[in-house]
This record gives structure tokens, sequence and C-alpha cells, in this order.
């Protein structure tokens, strides 16, 4: 904080010595009513190579320009250039804004002021304009989509698949990078993760409608956060109108696989006051989705012998409420033309509630003649998973996340050679889960029979169960609570530097700071009745295989009720003995503190017309301070264990853009980026779990991955607004983080790694250890390729009206120095994440009132999570989903629309080793909504 007040005063001394004999022409640049900003603007003046680009706002600045009167020239895809004169005064800030004319009078029956070509325009002007390579998606374009949530919206950029959770897309991998190896921004500031292992942002959390543009940064600059391997994705909520805008949309949908209602609200209003030197714009949305899914699932095993057979196996009924709801506002002030301040702040709040009947076969036994099976014994265990019967919880297992941003930032022009932009923002992520109940019942020395004639669907079915034999066997309450906060300020200042004459340059320097605090803080309660309870005896629920997603074989059988489990009076001692159970807590939880401190230089230089360059690095400390549990025996907590560390991380970079003709441009970029390691791999805790014969430890050693990426990108715009791009890419991964599996871990490994600890392996035992560790290096490259545009060039008024949307990626890697449980290198092995093909398509057809829309969207398999050997190998299997959606505009304000997801009925779907070898299969069906929008 010192040093950003020392930055501060120094600027303002410098501010005060410039001469003020030259001046500043800025404006702002919006469509032809005046109502909408265009960002990603050229604007051009005809003294020298002199340009720049509009703002998020619309907004744009020329410093340093002599007395004298100039032509301005504004270029925007879509619409029809613009040139102005303008006269300088000297010594002021001359203001000027400027409409733009829809280019529809120039192209030849295409209606480029239809909605959607209006949101691809800003979209794409803003791609082409940006110095690094992005992806750029507007608000308008997410309608077009039926994506409730932005991790559905996002699944359709170039690079990007979605790993999903309950039929929705939640963790973002791009280019084939894990979640772990990118970065989530809220109008530029980190957004916290409610995640209690990682750091990773659910992007089903946030709903589509609350996001103006979408900007995916593959490349870095020196002026961005460093921890963005595989891209950076920001999120830019609205900004305020430039007059007043009124917009509601109300819709009503169906979840077929429990056959309940959706419900679907959001609101916005914004207006300028005060001689519009205020503006402000509210947004609110609501999303109440009741739905579930039909889940089966296997652990597989070799014997000595080759044979294959399931473990353990799983059917699971799940019963899923979703409420979403989202609140923000942004507010902006202009003191005068060289001084305005910003404020905004968002709150999203997502209740998750869930019952979960869940029949398990485990504890199974191979009988052999000789080395053939000839069966199974084994037990049966029918588990309720619920919550108290209360307001909040209804019967139903609670999860709710709440996360909200509150940010401050302000722009000043010091001088006609010296602007300045500060922020402070503060942002909270939580999960709450409280009274969290499950309650199970088991029967055991079944006879157990395997369907092996497909793995695709293995089915386990048992003989000789009898409701009163199955004994209850756990009933426990638990409260989890997981919490993060983050503090970050910021400033830079940018002012005119060019090593050439006659040509563009710019020199911008910044502080960052970034103070982390994350902690997780769990409990967990056994509960015993003092009288003996069977299945028999307990209000009950029973689910027979009718409908059941993967197969009518699978029966789910009979279940304690959630009503019965959310009414059980714990806490009344004459019916239950009550005892915490550490095992289920202790190691977990911990507390860490992460400050980061940057700075950056960034030298930005136009060499002619044609070619311009970004040169510069970024520096960042991080200093950690992390405290574990050191566990015995499972419920003994020896003690805390804290660890600290620092290391600073020097990230240089260097873009170059060319600019063949005015459509056409080539981009090249060498940066550098790193990925910190998750907080809980972190932690230095030690877990021993005798029961499983396992230890869990966490790595305080851990180094964060650092990496030397390469990019190459040509892409050419269409007039009619569309594009067509293609690149290729490299990254060299240093230090990668994956998970270490022994399953061979002896008392003599466990004095090695721990000296100072209590020992609990038996000297004659193996037990499985498992670390996050360190490998050498992971080389990742592929190329993309993307295509959208109207296909006005077809004859006929109909046939113009289609359009393509399509893009696909491919992605290799090979890790290197990943040690098997005999610390052996294991070869051939990728980066855990990495898809190898991924595939967007989308067909629409539009005139000024009808839209209709086919998207489709692929995922190939890939290796999701490393086991001890490739038979433990866990890998996501690929996804194909086909959504439809159609609107007509009753009237110029009031449209109706018409949404169908996931018609493919895909399934979640991860295999163990082979893809014949399924280890989940998770059903969700479609979706279908129905609705009406208005806009004024």
């Amino acid at each position: 904080m010192k040093k950003l007040l020392l930055l501060l005063f120094i600027l303002g001394f410098c501010a005060s010595s410039f001469a003020q004999k030259n001046s500043v022409i800025s404006g702002k640049i919006t469509d032809p009513d005046g109502n909408i900003s265009l960002p990603g603007a050229t604007i051009k003046l005809n003294s020298g190579n002199r340009y720049t680009i509009s703002d998020q706002i619309g907004d744009f600045e020329f410093l340093n320009v002599p007395a004298g009167t100039y032509q301005i020239e504004v270029v925007y895809i879509g619409y029809q250039n613009l040139t102005q004169e303008v006269t300088v005064e000297e010594g002021k800030n001359v203001k000027i804004n400027l409409s733009m004319t829809s280019g529809s009078e120039t192209l030849s029956e295409v209606v480029i002021s239809g909605e959607r070509l209006k949101g691809q325009a800003r979209a794409l002007n803003q791609q082409k304009n940006n110095r690094n390579i992005t992806n750029v998606i507007s608000s308008d374009q997410v309608g077009r989509f039926p994506d409730a949530n932005i991790g559905d919206a996002l699944k359709r950029v170039p690079g990007i698949t979605m790993q999903n959770d309950q039929g929705e897309a939640r963790n973002i991998i791009i280019r084939g990078l894990a979640p772990a190896l990118n970065s989530v921004t809220l109008n530029g500031d980190r957004i916290p993760s409610a995640e209690g292992d990682n750091r990773n942002v659910q992007m089903d959390l946030i709903p589509s409608d609350m996001i103006a543009t979408i900007e995916v940064n593959k490349t870095l600059t020196p002026d961005m956060d460093g921890d963005a391997i595989g891209g950076s994705v920001n999120l830019i909520t609205r900004a305020t109108p430039n007059g007043e805008r009124i917009s509601a949309t109300v819709a009503g949908g169906y979840a077929p696989i429990r056959e309940k209602a959706i419900y679907t609200a959001g609101l916005v209003y914004g207006n300028r006051y005060l001689d519009n030197k205020l503006g402000v714009v509210v947004s609110g949305s609501y999303n109440n989705n009741d739905y579930g899914s039909d889940n089966i699932e296997a652990v597989w095993v070799q014997d000595d012998f080759g044979n294959v057979y399931v473990e353990e196996a799983d059917i699971r009924k799940y019963d899923v409420q979703r409420i979403r709801r989202s609140a923000a506002v942004a507010v902006d002030y202009k003191f005068n033309d060289n001084n305005t301040i910003f404020a905004n702040a968002i709150y999203n709040w997502r209740d998750d509630r869930e019952n979960r009947f869940r029949t398990t076969y485990d504890d199974i036994e191979a009988t052999y003649d000789g080395q053939a099976i000839t069966g199974f014994t084994g037990r049966v265990t029918r588990e309720t998973k619920g919550g108290i019967d209360s307001d909040r919880n209804k019967s139903r297992r609670l999860e709710d996340q709440r996360v909200q941003n509150y940010a401050l930032r302000g722009e000043h022009l010091l001088s006609s050679k010296l602007d300045l932009d500060w922020s402070m923002n503060y942002a909270t992520a939580r999960e709450f889960r409280p009274n969290e109940r499950y309650i199970e019942f088991q029967q055991e020395g079944l006879d157990l029979f395997q369907n092996g004639s497909t793995n695709r669907k293995p089915l386990i079915t048992s003989q000789g169960e009898d409701l009163a034999l199955f004994e209850q066997s756990a009933l426990t309450e638990n409260r989890d609570n997981t919490e993060e906060s983050e503090f970050g300020a910021k400033v830079n200042i940018r002012f005119p530097f060019s090593v050439i004459d006659g040509q563009k340059g710019r020199l911008r320097t910044g502080l960052r700071l970034r103070l982390k605090d994350k902690s997780r803080n769990n409990i967990f309660y056994s509960y015993e009745p003092f009288n003996g309870v069977t299945l028999a005896d307990v209000g009950a629920s029973y689910f027979n295989g009718n409908g059941f997603n993967p197969g009518s074989q699978y029966i789910p059988g009979t279940f304690a009720s959630a009503n019965y489990l959310g009414s059980l009076q714990l806490n009344n001692s004459a019916l239950y003995e009550s005892e915490l159970d550490p095992s289920e807590y202790l190691a977990v939880n911990y507390k860490a503190k992460e400050n980061i401190y940057a700075g950056y230089v960034r030298w930005d230089q136009d060499f002619n017309n044609k070619l311009s360059m970004i040169l510069g690095f970024r520096i960042e400390n991080t200093n950690i301070d992390y405290t574990g549990n050191r566990v015995l025996d499972e419920e003994e907590l020896e003690g805390e264990i804290n660890t600290t560390n620092s290391y600073t991380n020097i990230l240089p970079s260097a873009s170059f853009k060319y600019n063949v003709n005015e459509d056409f441009i080539l981009r090249v970029a060498f940066t550098t980026a790193l990925a910190r390691p998750d907080y809980y791999a972190l932690a230095p805790y030690v877990n021993n779990i005798a029961a499983d014969s396992e230890i869990q430890a966490g790595n305080p050693d851990l180094d964060a991955t650092y990496s030397y990426n390469f990019d190459l990108m040509a892409e050419n715009y269409f007039k009619s607004v569309g594009l067509v791009s293609a690149g290729v890419f490299y990254k060299n991964l240093n230090d990668f983080i994956y998970t270490y599996s022994n399953n061979q871990y002896t008392a003599t490994d466990f004095a090695n790694d721990f000296p100072t600890q209590a020992n609990p392996i038996p000297v004659d035992e193996n037990w499985t250890f498992l670390q996050s560790r360190n490998g050498n290096s992971v080389d990742v490259y592929g190329f993309e390729v993307a295509f959208q545009r109207q296909l006005d060039f077809l004859p006929g008024k109909f046939l113009k009206g289609f359009g393509i949307y399509a893009n696909y990626t491919f992605t290799e890697s090979k890790a290197k120095g990943i040690a098997d449980e005999d610390g052996n290198e294991r070869k051939d092995v990728s980066l855990p994440g990495t898809a190898p093909h991924m595939l967007n398509g989308s067909l629409f057809w539009e005139n000024s009132k009808f839209s209709a829309r086919a998207s489709a969207n692929f995922a190939s398999d890939y290796l999701d999570e490393l086991g001890s050997d490739a038979f433990q190998d866990s890998y996501y299997d690929k996804q194909f989903f086909l959504d439809l959606n159609a609107s007509y505009k009753i009237t110029q304000n009031i449209r109706i629309f018409a949404e169908a997801n996931n018609i493919t009925n895909q399934p979640l779907r991860y295999y163990q080793g082979i893809s014949s070898r399924t280890k989940q299969l998770e059903y969700y069906q479609a979706r279908f909504n129905l609705g009406l929008k208005f806009d004024f």
C-alpha cells in the first residue's frame, strides 16, 4: 500500500509539471439512435499514423494532439465509415460524440441492423482490434443460444469445452488445459472460488443474462494477471446506458426427467441523470429448475489371474432443485471531461437442494474354481442423502453458494500526455452446507451376480434381500463451510512514447495487489439410536426401474424416505446418542493466506501502418501462509502444521500484429504464464485412514507451474459481419502438478517422507499413498479454425437469411516426469484435462421478425485423472449436445422465444482404463423453455 501511495504522489508531481501546450480529443461512439455504445471501433486521425480504439462503453481519447483542424474517421464492421472534422484548441480537451449509420444501406439486401448482427458486430470489432489473441461474445449473441448460465455460453467459443455437473456446464477447459490452469475475472477483477479443494470458479453459478460481454484472452499482455496458462475469461457486466433502457424476460419451462416446471425471470433498468453526469443501471435474474438425474457407477479391479470384474457398483437417483438469483448495479459519474469514477456490484446466490437415493454393492469377493471366477458375495447398502426438515433445507441437502464482488475505479486525464486509472475491489465466495444428513441400511453376506455381457452398462444383482435384515449402519449430520475473500487494488499510468517519428507508441506501467484468505471449517456428527432400526421399520420410498435412463434393469429399490430422514429428532438425547466423527473433517479443514504483489511495464509500438508490437514483462511475488492438521488414526488430532513460503516469477512477453489489409490480420505472440497450486494441495495436512489402509497428504513444497507459450493466428473479417480464422499454438509447461498414487506404500516410505511423525503403517503391510506432486514438463500443441458468417452471397431473399457459426480445435499433449507406484516414469501419458478434439457448429436463419438456430457441441474423450497405473486411470468420455431455439418478434419491443436443450439426452460418462469399462454414466434428459422478452 505504501508503494501505491508513493506512486500516486510521483504521478501527481509529474502531472503538475507537464506543459499544457498540446490538447486532447475525446468522445463516444454510439449506434444511430445514440442509445447503444459501440466498443472496439477504430478511430483514425489524419495526422501520421494516429488511431485509437473505443473502450467497453464506446469512449475514446487521443493524447498530445497539437492545436489545429483534423479529420476523424471511424471504422466499424457492419456500419458505414464515418468522417467528421474537428478543431482543436491549445490546452483543451475537445469532446466529440459520433453516431454510426447502419451498413444495410451499402450492403445489398443484408440487414445489418438486425439484433443478432448488431451483437455480432460489437463482438467482432472488439476481437479484431484487441492487441492480443481473443474471442469475444456479446450478450446479444449469447441470447441467440439457449444457454441459461455462463458455462453453457462459453462452450460455444473456439477452443473451449466444459465439464458438466447435474447437466450444466461448470468447469472450463481452454485449449485442452484443465480448469486449474485457467482464470476467471469479472470486469478484470478475480472471482474467488467457493470450491473447498481448488481455485475453480463454478461457471454455472452466474446467469448468462447478467453478463454483457464474454472475453476469452488466449494470450496475456503484461498488464494482465499472469496466472492463466490456458487462458483468462473476463466476464464484463452491463455498463450504464446513454439513455433510458428497460428490458424484461419471463419464461416457463419443463424438465421431463422429474416432470417438474422451470421458472425464469429477468429485469434491466438503466438511465442517466444530473445532466447526463450520472449513469445508473440495475439488473436482476431468477431461475428455478426442479429436475434430477439417473446415474450408475462402477469401480473395476483386476485379480492375480487377469480376471477383470466390478468390485463396487452404485445405482443412484438424484432429485435436484437449483435456484439462481443474481442482482447487479453499475454507476458512473463524470465530474468533468477529464475525471470519471465507476462503481460496480454483483451478488450471485444459488441454492442447490438435493436428495440422493443410492444403492451400493460393495465388499465384493470372488469365489473361484481354479483361476476361473464362479460367483461373488458381498453386501448391499441403501443410503438416503438429505437434510433437516426446515424452511431452508426442506428435507434436502442444501448447498448455499454465494459469490459477490464490489468494485470502485477511476479514470483520470492528468495532462495532455498522461492518463491514470485505478481500481479497488473486494470479493467473497462461500459454500455453506447446513444440517446435511445421511442414513444408510446394510445387509451383508449376499450372493451377487454380475452381468458380464457388457462393460458399458455393468449390472450387479443380489439374491436374498430382506428389508428386515437391512440394519441401520450409519446416521450422520454434517455442516460444511468454505469461505474465500480477496481484496485487490491496482493503479496504471499511460503516456505517449514512440521511438519512430510519426508512429504511435505508448508506454504503460502499473502496480497490482491481491490479498486472499481461504478457509474450510467442517464438522461431522454420527448418531446411534438407542433402539435398533431396520429398513422395514422406517418411512420408506420405493423406486423401480421404470423410466430409469440407464435402463429399466437398474432398480434402485427401497430407501428411507427424505421426509423420514428430515424429521428425525437427532438432538433428542432420549432417542439418539451423538458423537463427533473427526475422521470426516479434521484432515480436510485448513486455513490459507496468499498475498500477491505485482508490477509490470508494457510498451506498445507501431512500426508503420501495418505492423505493431507489444513488448514488456510482469513480476509477481507470491507469499503464502497455510495451516493444516496432522491426523493420527483418522480421529486423533496430533496438532496443526503451519508452512510459509515466498517466491517470485518474472513473466516476459512479446506480441506482434500485422494488418495485411483492412480485413486480414496476422498475430504472433511469445508469452509466459503460471498456475499456482490448488489451496488444499498446498495445505500441510497428513491424514491416516487406517480403515482403508490409505494415507493422504498435502504438499507445501509444490512449485507453481510455469509455461512458455507460442501462438500464431490469422483472421479475415467480412464486411457483412463475419470471420474466418485459423491458428496454431504451443505451450511448454514446467513443474506441472499431478496426483501421485502409490498402492505399495510401506512403513519405510512413511518414515522417509515424515520422519517426525508417528508411523501408522504396520511393517508387513502395503498402504495407498496420495499426494499432489510436480512433474517435469508437458508439451501442449494444437490448432484451431473458426468460421462465422451470414450467407448473404447466396441467391434469393430466403437463402440469404441463413448463416453459419462453426469452429474446431485440436489439442495434443505429452507429459514427462509422472512416476508410477514403483517410482518408474510412465510413458505416453497426456496432461489430464486435454481434450484432443472440440467442435462447435450452429446453423441459423433470420429475418426482421423470425430467427431459428440449431446448435451442436462435441468434445472427444480425454484423460481426466491419473491412477497408480494405466488400469486405474479415469477418462472423461466424449459428449455431443444438440440444442434448438427460435424467436419471433410480436412487436418492435416484444419477442416470444422457445428453447430446447440437450435433445440428444447426452449423459455424463467416465470410464476406467479403456472406453468400454464404464465408471460413471449419468443422464439428465432434455429441457424445454418458452418465454417473452420485452425491450424498450
